[in-house]
């Protein structure tokens, strides 16, 4: 996947934007010295392209859901983008990557408790054809948790 060409005003209007997802763009605007017009557009290319996602981030446990963990999985390599499109599809499923190491993917998950991560497990993950060998690592607490990258790359 190729970069987005980013210049100095976009990597500011994405750095105000990672302070505070509802700044308005009239405000991006007075403070670049711009119009807001060419701030929209310029927000409308970096969501267009893929750059910018505005979304509001929630705290599963506050929901309800005290149990998260990491879980790799082994699978069948010949069908492992099969595997991962059927594994990203259970609602538990957070975050899920293809991975390079001991594992083969790599599943965040998030339960209600211990018995709906062992039902997770047992008749969702272990149901699906291929998936050969898993481990799973229980969080005890979330140390640090970062939703954006460092502004200078």
């Amino acid at each position: 996947m190729p970069s987005a060409k980013l210049d100095d005003i976009d990597r500011y209007i994405i750095t105000a934007l990672k302070k505070d997802g509802r700044t308005p763009l009239s405000q991006i605007a007075q403070q670049l010295d711009v119009s807001t017009g060419m701030i929209r557009q310029r927000y409308q290319r970096l969501v267009k392209e893929g750059v910018v996602q505005v979304v509001a981030v929630t705290n599963p446990m506050m929901l309800g859901f005290s149990t998260m963990a990491l879980i790799g999985v082994k699978v069948d390599g010949k069908r492992l983008y099969e595997i991962a499109e059927q594994i990203a599809e259970f609602e538990e499923v957070i975050y899920l990557v293809l991975a390079a190491g001991a594992y083969d993917l790599l599943a965040e998950v998030i339960c209600r408790d211990n018995a709906h991560l062992l039902e997770f497990l047992t008749r969702s993950l272990f149901a699906v054809d291929g998936v050969r060998e898993t481990e799973t690592f229980m969080y005890l607490q979330i140390v640090k948790e970062v939703y954006s990258w460092p502004d200078k790359a």
